[in-house]
């Protein structure tokens, strides 16, 4: 592959890329051609030295959706990250999507657990109150006062854990960027 080859195939490669971004990227391969040819090596084995330009380019998105993830905090975003490094090989998507989606699913089911406690600490509370009016439908076999004191107590579990739960999802993302970091400086390597 010659560089005008070289330099067509990554061009179209990075075309949804910012033109700025894609113009620096497409320069610095201009400049890679230029030192090679230099050194006296010709434009395929120059080429060859640096790669495949899908490749290149794949390795560019990732990067460039990490950077928007780490900079713009969304699920969108570390999405579009996760998804972005997993294309650039077959690797990453046994070491990354398995292991990030039984974290994710771990997180969410954490989350509607402590859904849940509240829904149950509240509900136990109308309960209570309601069951000197309702004895047919609501029976306590215990205090009525200790039923509320006990429900109200679950609520707030369930409060705490939810709050827990959001403190996980933060370091979660945080983790997963240097991660998604890691593995890409390791693909480019």
């Amino acid at each position: 592959m010659n560089k005008q080859e070289f330099m067509g195939k990554l061009s179209y490669a990075l075309a949804n890329m910012p033109s700025e971004e894609k113009n620096d990227i497409l320069y610095d391969y201009e400049e890679h051609f230029r030192i090679a040819l230099e050194k006296g090596k010709t434009e395929e084995e120059a080429a060859g030295d640096l790669g495949n330009p899908e490749a290149i380019a794949k390795a560019y998105k990732a990067n460039a959706a990490i950077n928007k993830a780490e900079a713009d905090k969304s699920v969108k975003h570390i999405t579009g990250a996760v998804f972005a490094v997993l294309g650039l090989g077959f690797v990453n998507l046994v070491f990354i999507l398995g292991p990030y989606l039984g974290i994710v699913g771990a997180l969410l089911g954490f989350f509607a657990a402590s859904v849940g406690i509240v829904v149950a600490g509240i509900v136990g509370v109308i309960a209570a109150i309601f069951q000197p009016v309702l004895p047919e439908i609501i029976s306590m076999p215990v205090n009525q006062g200790a039923v509320i004191f006990a429900m109200v107590g679950l609520g707030c579990l369930g409060l705490l854990m939810f709050i827990g739960c959001c403190y996980l999802a933060k370091l979660l993302y945080t983790v997963t960027i240097k991660y998604l970091k890691f593995n890409l400086r390791i693909i480019q390597k």
